[in-house]
This record gives C-alpha cells, sequence and structure tokens, in this order.
C-alpha cells in the first residue's frame, strides 16, 4: 500500500557515442565496455570465474534496467539515476591522504582496513591479514583460492536481478573475508570504497564476497564514500556466507554526497545456529536503493535486521528485505525506522517468507516512519507468505507526525520546540541501534543522527 503525507495511505577506450535521452545508450555502453573487460582479463577468459560473468552478462543483456514496470522497483524510479554519460573505467589513477579521509573511518579504534579508490586496492591505506583468517581483496581470491570460486561466487545473489548480475559480469575487485573455523576475527574489518574526481561521472561496481566457517566471528563496517564534485552511480553487490554456529554483526554507513547514489544487493545465507545482525543506517546519498536478502537453510538459524533512515531534500532510499525461512526452528527480527523531510520519498518492501517445512518458526517485521512535512511521502509494503501453520509471525507499519503531546510536554519544561522536536526524534530512532556492538562505531552513529537533526544533543553521545 501506498502511504502520503496528506494523509493517503498505502583507460582511454573507445566506446559508442551517449545520448543523454536514451537509457539504451548506457546499456550499449555496458555491452561494448563488457568486450573490452574481456580482453583486459586475458588468460582469466577460460576460468571457471569468468565463465560465470558470462553467463550474468546474458541476464543483463536479456532484461535490461529494471523499470517502474517491475514490480519490484514500481515506487523507486531508476531511470533520472542513469541519464548520465558515466565513465566504467577511469582513465588515470588517484591517490588519497590519510589525512583527506580520516572522518569516514573509525580511527579510534584498531580495525583491519581494506579501502579502495575508484575501484583500485589502496594498499597504503589499507591493512590485510592472512593469520588465522583472510582479510584480503577479491581479486586475490580470484587468482588464490579456486575452491572459493566454485563453492561461493555467485552462490547467493538472486540470479534474476539484472542490476546484480550485471555487477557480476564486471566482478574483479572488492573485499575478500573468510574467518575460518573456530576462528574471531582480533578486532573490527572496515570496508570503504572511495570514488575521487575525474572530471567526469562515474559508474562503479565493487564485489564482495565473505565467509565465515563454522564457529567463527567478524564484525564488519562497509561504506562507500564519493569524494567528486560529479555524478557517481555506485552498483554494489554482496555475497554473505555464515557457517554452523558462526556469529557475524555487519553495518552499512550510507551518508555519501548528494551527487552519489547507490544500488546494494547484499544476500545472507545462513547454516545451522548461526548469528547474523545486519544494521543499514542511511542518512545521505541522492538515491539508496538496498536489496537485501536472507536465506535461513538449515535449523536454528537467528537473523536480524535493523535501520535507520533520515533523509531530506531530494532524497530517496529504498529498502527491499526478504527473510526466507526454508526450514523449522529459525528466528528472524526486522525493525526498520524512517524520519522523512523536505521532499524525501521513502520506500519499504519488506517480506518474510515461510516455507511449508518451515514449522516452529518465528519472525517478526516492523517498519515505523515519521513524515516531518506535507511533501514527504513514504510506500510501505510490509509482506508475510506463510505456508506452515505452526508459527509465530508478525508484521506492521506505523506513519504519522512528531507526538503533540510529547512535544508541548517538553516544551513546558522549557525546552525550546527545535531541540524538543530532535529529542524525540532522536528516541524515535535510537532503537534501530540496539544491535550495534562496537562502540565507537555507535558514538559515530549518534553523531551523525544528531547533525541530521540539526541540533547539538544535550546528553553524551
Amino acid at each position: 500500500m501506498s502511504w502520503k503525507k496528506k494523509v493517503t495511505t498505502g583507460s582511454n577506450r573507445k566506446l559508442p557515442p551517449f545520448n543523454f535521452l536514451d537509457l539504451e545508450a548506457l546499456k550499449d555502453k555496458l555491452e561494448s565496455s563488457f568486450l573490452v573487460f574481456e580482453n583486459e582479463v586475458n588468460g582469466e577468459r577460460n576460468s571457471y570465474a569468468h565463465k560465470i560473468r558470462q553467463e550474468a552478462f546474458k541476464v543483463f543483456e536479456e532484461k535490461g534496467f529494471p523499470t517502474k514496470r517491475d514490480e519490484e522497483w514500481k515506487y523507486t524510479n531508476l531511470k533520472p539515476h542513469l541519464k548520465q554519460d558515466y565513465r566504467i573505467f577511469p582513465k588515470e589513477e588517484n591517490t588519497v591522504e590519510f589525512k583527506d579521509v580520516k572522518r569516514f573511518f573509525l580511527s579510534d579504534i584498531d580495525t583491519y582496513k581494506l579501502v579502495f579508490i575508484d575501484g583500485i586496492y589502496s594498499s597504503w591505506l589499507s591493512e590485510t591479514t592472512h593469520k588465522g583468517f583472510d582479510v584480503c581483496t577479491f581479486s586475490s581470491m580470484l587468482r588464490k583460492y579456486p575452491e572459493v570460486v566454485k563453492d561461493y561466487f555467485n552462490q547467493a545473489l538472486p540470479k534474476e536481478e539484472s542490476l546484480a548480475a550485471i555487477n557480476t559480469a564486471f566482478a574483479r575487485e572488492g573485499a575478500f573475508i573468510r574467518i575460518k573455523k573456530n576462528k574471531t576475527a582480533d578486532k573490527p574489518i572496515q570496508v570503504i570504497f572511495f570514488t575521487t574526481d575525474h572530471q567526469k561521472e562515474m559508474w562503479m561496481q565493487p564485489r564482495n564476497l565473505i565467509v565465515l566457517e563454522e564457529n567463527a566471528e567478524a564484525q564488519i563496517v562497509e561504506r562507500h564514500q564519493s569524494l567528486s564534485s560529479h555524478e557517481v552511480f555506485s552498483n554494489s553487490a554482496t555475497e554473505i556466507f555464515a557457517g554452523r554456529s558462526s556469529r557475524l554483526h555487519y553495518y552499512k554507513i550510507q551518508n555519501d554526497q548528494l551527487n552519489a547514489s547507490l544500488v546494494d544487493n547484499t544476500s545472507v545465507k545462513q547454516y545451522g545456529n548461526s548469528s547474523v545482525r545486519m544494521g543499514t543506517f542511511t542518512f545521505g546519498n541522492k538515491l539508496v536503493r538496498n536489496n537485501l536478502n536472507f536465506f535461513l537453510e538449515e535449523e536454528h538459524t537467528e537473523t536480524h535486521m535493523d535501520g535507520i533512515t533520515i533523509i531530506g531534500e531530494n532524497q530517496t532510499a529504498d529498502h527491499h528485505t526478504l527473510a526466507d525461512h526454508k526450514v523449522p526452528n529459525c528466528y528472524s527480527n526486522e525493525l526498520y525506522k524512517g524520519v522523512y523531510d523536505s521532499n524525501a520519498h521513502g520506500v519499504f518492501n519488506g517480506k518474510v517468507m515461510v516455507h511449508p517445512n518451515a514449522q516452529k518458526t518465528n519472525a517478526f517485521q516492523s517498519n515505523n516512519n515519521i513524515l516531518l512535512t506535507d511533501k514527504a511521502s513514504i510506500d510501505t509494503k510490509p509482506q508475510l507468505e506463510i505456508y506452515a501453520d505452526d508459527v509465530q509471525c508478525s508484521h506492521g507499519c506505523t506513519i504519522g507526525q512528531i507526538d503533540e503531546d510529547a512535544l508541548f510536554y517538553l516544551n513546558s519544561r522549557g525546552i525550546p520546540e527545535k531541540e524538543a522536536k530532535a529529542l524525540l526524534l532522536y528516541a524515535f530512532a535510537n532503537s534501530g541501534l540496539r544491535n550495534v556492538k562496537i562502540d565507537e562505531l555507535q558514538k559515530k552513529l549518534n553523531r551523525l543522527i544528531a547533525r541530521k537533526l540539526s541540533v547539538e544533543l544535550d546528553f553524551d553521545l
């Protein structure tokens, strides 16, 4: 159903010339670029990985870009964000000084770091390891670990998703993290993708693979950050495999510039007794589209999805989630909260699928939103699809304005209206931080929330 504020419910490469008014031109450019890309991979052309790339490219050729005619994209128009003459490959390498990007890191604690600049790994800014577990690059994985490629590459992402398919077709660089059996990553892992200014619109396609083997544990923070004054479109894809009794905390910080758009496809496969907690924190970007899929493959898995969205003028945040309960005795809990100002547009489409054999499923889903203006809007569509009878499942959504009684109470206690509103909004959004276990990250997110609310809060962040 649709909900509205008023209040309705519910390198120099020769490529074809670009027609800014023709979306097919970008598709043609990507097709031409794939031929260039194939020529560059040389000996990889006969590899197992490249056969997967070729199969994925055929999917993209057949389907093209999603449009509002597609049910999964009916509330978000991708077309305006693709009408740019995007450069698929940067012409030159740019460097970045740590002092210029320090604010984007968790710099007050010791972490492993995987940093990429314009899609190229930056050893200068990174800190990796192979001691007991692997924190390295996707390109290294392709070269060194053929068994990992066969077991995991493109085994979790939905094959019919065309943007995920084009990412797979060009998959070459990103993060590879493998925590081996009975190992724990001894410090958090940061994965950051920077895009610098090439005086040109850029199209980026990072690819990540995360594997936690049996009884492994890790904490990962992912961020995409544009340093460019031109349009940037990041088409990112991440596959996560949580082995039996593994524990993963994964946090996505989405607070980019308003000339940056992000489509993020993340799929997670969970196995017996594993626990995955995913936090998605969306404060920036012109467009953010998150496709987050959890596939619960074995019994006694536990899944948590938390999201906080605070956006304003000319911003869109679209969250599509899936908790796919295939087997009995599994648990999922999803809480997404949104605050929308000015003419911001939000979308939440959350689906819980309970298959016939998935008895004793516990699945809970909640989407709560506040619209601050008459022009802000949210399209929210929580869904339960249940084919088992011995389950406990619930879903729901709320939408409204700031509680006037609560605002009056704070005003009567001497708190000015602006600060009172910010305090109420902070209290509303804060529960979305319930599963953030890295203290420094929680403080950083608190500061981001306060900044988005344009107020100095009177309590310790």
